[in-house]
């Protein structure tokens, strides 16, 4: 009877981790560097993932940044199910299960602050600074979105679709160490004060 206690209660456990929100972004964010692993070539492209930055106002996360002659690629990664429902200049869309509707940042402007805290850092003009928002989850688009917001399978194919050079080979190698060299070390205690910094910032 105890031991059959103890496996329900590891079940439940297990199911509570999985349901979280920090797991459900660190699983998003897994499937998206795994697919960048085997689509996007190391030669021609730097992967930095899980980057926190100071900014003014506290810090800023970044899923991911791609580094290549092609510009400075920023991926915002969102594991959502439902049906998706936004506009490219609205504050916050909409996400429905069934009957329940939940509201939720808009992706392109959460990402904006991502662009400009690396165009401080970085020093290069924000046209060479792309944004990407990749949605992971079973999840389905229901109104028209711009061609930076991509599913799981094509977001490499809209990063590779850039084929202009827009910096040398010695711009990218600065580029990577100023992100090298900006980020906090990416450990449990950076990710905790980002989020009380988070929380500080809504109780305004």
């Amino acid at each position: 009877m105890l031991t059959l206690i103890l496996i329900l209660f590891a079940f439940a456990v297990i199911a509570a981790i999985i349901k979280s929100r920090r797991f459900k972004g660190w699983f998003g964010e897994s499937l998206v560097s795994n697919k960048a692993g085997r689509r996007l070539p190391a030669e021609e492209y730097q992967a930095f993932n899980n980057v926190t930055l100071p900014d003014g106002n506290g810090t800023t996360q970044i899923d991911h940044i791609y580094v290549s002659r092609y510009g400075v690629f920023v991926v915002e990664t969102k594991n959502m199910a439902g049906w998706i429902f936004g506009a490219e200049n609205q504050a916050q869309w909409t996400q429905t299960i069934y009957k329940r509707k939940s509201k939720f940042q808009n992706p392109i402007r959460q990402n904006y602050k991502h662009i400009k805290t690396l165009e401080s850092l970085l020093q290069i003009s924000q046209s060479k600074l792309h944004t990407v928002i990749v949605f992971t989850g079973d999840s389905t688009f229901k109104t028209p979105l711009p061609p930076c917001v991509c599913r799981l399978a094509n977001f490499t194919d809209y990063i590779r679709s850039f084929r202009t050079l827009v910096l040398t080979e010695a711009e990218v190698v600065g580029i990577c160490g100023k992100i090298e060299s900006g980020r906090l070390q990416d450990n449990a205690a950076t990710r905790d004060a980002h989020v009380e910094n988070l929380w500080n910032r809504h109780r305004r």
